[in-house]
């Protein structure tokens, strides 16, 4: 019986050990979760904690050597690892996992002594670093990475390279990409068998996908600033910019103050202020003039669909030129979201609006190992999307019948923006909650579209858009 108190004792201890602190937070903004609680500032991250962060969230994580690993809105992530050895630099060991939205690492002290050790996974790809600033964007098909300082090295999972593996994976199926290459990125697609492609400057890029809130520290900040130490107040920042504003107006001060070997401009003394004289009003004849407003801008419509060949299915659009002459609002795995240039939506303050289902294509991915999966196109039925204006929010749900004829119920929430932009939560790995992104238009007499992807079980997962229109009265 000793033995065994002994041996539990012994047991608990090493789990504890095992639990390391990794960090803490510095900064939290909107909805964001350390593992089931809400994140706050001064909290501490530890070892394999999942870090999430909702429709409005982030989260500024500072390292146990002062490092910075920040997510950004609907992303998820864990510190998998962090053992700083200050006794053996060398051997320090760290390892991160980004499964779904956008993230940036900054290198700490530590990991700039054992690059060898450092490694940084999505579900498709393997990251490591040369002492490095960088930033990720990651669905469950799709990683891209952009440097903002040093180097990184990035490969699919393929061959020797796996996820249980430690440091960069080195080979023919690896690529690096430097500061040097600022606006350029890397992809690796779930399955490739190729080293990363090369995108030039794209709306793709992690910072488009998800932008940095205006206090994100810079990539190369200016003297004097302390990495992990970001300016993290904006309100105060808006503020002091209010009083240098309120300072500078024609109200000058009695006397501005001299440089050596500059005379002094004496005062101009204040002249007193005149009556103005009596006259009597002139009343020009009225004349109706036409007000040229220039050429009207049509309401910003929806391109939508995909922009890969799925099973022998071509895609709806060249995405490169598609990008061109639009803007791209989200991608995700197969299927992208385009907003046509004109005029803005903006959303109602109030009142809500139930679409009707008017379009969609869906497919259904079986993953057999890690890159190899099966293709099947399902169909989407019972479709309903209800926005609130009022409450800022949306709801969806709709059928997903397989090639089989199962019928599966998917569901999402999320937040609308003032631009019509909708913004679901995030599914948290939950069979048969959506992931979402999406945007309303007012062509047709209402309009929205988005695009979506959700586990179905332990191997299938769906991937699709949906098209909808606003009922005719």
């Amino acid at each position: 019986m000793l033995r065994y108190i002994i041996l539990t004792a012994c047991a608990l201890a090493a789990s504890l050990a095992q639990a390391a602190d990794a960090g803490k937070v510095i900064f939290v903004a909107g909805k964001a979760n350390i593992a089931e609680a809400a994140a706050s500032e001064g909290a501490a991250v530890q070892e394999g904690q999942m870090l999430s962060t909702g429709a409005d969230g982030f989260l500024y994580v500072k390292t146990v050597d002062s490092g910075l690993f920040i997510l950004r809105p609907n992303s998820r992530a864990r510190i998998v690892t962090y053992r700083v050895d200050t006794q053996h630099p060398e051997n320090t060991q760290v390892k991160f996992e980004l499964l779904s939205g956008v993230a940036r690492s900054k290198s700490g002290n530590a990991v700039k002594q054992a690059r060898q050790n450092f490694r940084f996974n999505t579900p498709v790809a393997a990251i490591g670093v040369r002492g490095t600033d960088f930033t990720v964007f990651t669905d469950s098909d799709t990683s891209r990475v952009a440097v903002l300082s040093g180097k990184i090295i990035m490969s699919g999972f393929a061959g020797a390279c796996s996820p249980e593996g430690s440091g960069p994976c080195e080979g023919s199926l690896s690529r690096e990409l430097t500061a040097a290459q600022r606006g350029q990125l890397l992809q690796v697609q779930r399955g490739q068998a190729t080293a990363p492609k090369l995108l030039e400057s794209s709306p793709l890029s992690p910072d488009q996908v998800s932008p940095p809130r205006a206090d994100e520290p810079l990539g190369h900040g200016p003297a004097g600033t302390v990495p992990g130490k970001p300016n993290l107040d904006a309100e105060k920042t808006a503020s002091l910019n209010n009083a240098i504003g309120k300072a500078t107006t024609p109200n000058m001060p009695p006397s501005m103050p001299t440089m050596p070997g500059v005379p002094e401009v004496p005062e101009v003394p204040t002249m007193p202020s005149l009556p103005s004289p009596t006259l009597p009003p002139v009343v020009d004849p009225v004349v109706s003039v036409p007000v040229d407003n220039g050429p009207k801008l049509p309401e910003r419509d929806i391109i939508w669909g995909r922009w890969t060949v799925v099973a022998g299915s071509a895609p709806k659009f060249i995405l490169s030129n598609t990008m061109a002459k639009n803007e791209l609002l989200a991608q995700n795995g197969d299927y992208a979201l385009f907003r046509t240039p004109g005029k803005d939506y903006v959303a109602p303050v109030n009142g809500n609006i139930g679409f009707k289902l008017k379009d969609s294509e869906a497919f259904i991915y079986t993953y057999y190992t890690p890159t190899y999966r099966l293709e099947s196109k399902a169909t989407l039925t019972n479709g309903k999307l209800n926005v609130d204006f009022g409450s800022k929010s949306f709801a969806t749900s709709m059928d997903l019948i397989s090639k089989a004829g199962e019928t599966i119920q998917l569901r999402a929430e999320g937040a609308v923006g003032a631009d019509g932009r909708l913004y679901g939560d995030a599914a948290d790995s939950r069979t048969k909650y959506m992931n979402v992104q999406g945007v309303l238009s007012n062509v047709h007499g209402g309009s929205a579209s988005y695009i979506f992807d959700s586990r179905l079980d332990d191997k299938r997962v769906v991937n699709g858009v949906t098209y909808w229109q606003k009922p005719s009265p």
